[in-house]
């Protein structure tokens, strides 16, 4: 279980990301954040990954404190960041290099074969289309079998195809092993189809405004009644959450605020 509790970070010119966030996510659980710029969903997830240091309040995983980069969290970013003097095979592998040669082929094979690529380990990341360097950047993140897959917009630079196919193989992924997602996407429909649980977000600072339980049976029917019903509240949700915001810059936006 990842549980974070009075979660504060205040930036060295006074900028306050983060304000006493409390968040727990289940093991197994997937869960997607969205708000708006300013709320401190990325902020949110480099803490958690190990990448910067908390102002205030801490981040477990299982009952143990997050004090910087482990294996038992994985990351996938907006960009694969795939390695380009690496072969993909070698990419998917590169956190394994506690392993011996045999162990790490194995992995990587597998890991490979699970995203669609098994034929692709011998070529450079260049070689692949952005949908296939995304799903070696999944298979990296999953190849040493984290508890806690954290991503940060990984699909949106994707077309909707590629990045509604993207989402059936990680979906398909973690139902092997049911790793604890937490998942930030300014895609509403992307967290209806994904997460269990969807949290709205407010800015400055950032904080929580408002949660969604996502009771809609997998697979989830994009066209039907329940999930455009749960869509429309999260996006009414999202404009609320702006409110405060909005006023503070009405002149120059005539009085909206554009939560994406």
């Amino acid at each position: 279980m990842l549980a974070i509790d009075q979660l504060s970070k205040t930036y060295a010119d006074g900028n306050q990301a983060l304000e006493r966030l409390n968040l727990t996510v289940g093991n197994g659980e997937i869960v997607a954040l969205v708000g708006g710029s300013g709320c401190g969903k990325t902020t949110l997830l480099r803490l958690i990954a190990g990448l910067d240091t908390a102002s205030g309040g801490a981040i477990r995983l299982d009952d143990q404190t997050i004090a910087g980069p482990s294996a038992d969290v994985g990351v996938i970013f907006q960009e694969p960041r795939l390695f380009p003097w690496l072969s993909v095979a070698d990419n998917v592998g590169f956190g394994l290099s506690h392993l011996s040669a045999f162990e790490r082929e194995g992995l990587v094979a597998n890991a490979l074969a699970r995203v669609g690529l098994a034929e692709h380990g011998p070529r450079w990341p260049r070689e692949l289309s952005g949908g296939q360097q995304q799903r070696a950047a999944i298979a990296r993140a999953l190849v040493t079998r984290p508890r806690l897959l954290i991503m940060d917009e990984p699909f949106s630079a994707l077309d909707p195809t590629t990045r509604q196919s993207l989402h059936r193989h990680l979906l398909s992924l973690w139902d092997e092993s049911r790793p604890t997602m937490l998942l930030v996407t300014h895609d509403v429909e992307e967290a209806v189809s994904l997460a269990d649980r969807i949290i709205v977000m407010q800015p400055n600072p950032g904080r929580l405004y408002e949660e969604f339980a996502n009771g809609i049976a997998r697979p989830r029917d994009r066209m039907g009644v329940a999930f455009e019903r749960l869509t429309r509240e999260i996006l009414k949700s999202l404009d609320q959450s702006l409110r405060p915001a909005a006023h503070a810059v009405a002149a120059a936006a005539e009085g909206q605020a554009a939560w994406w």
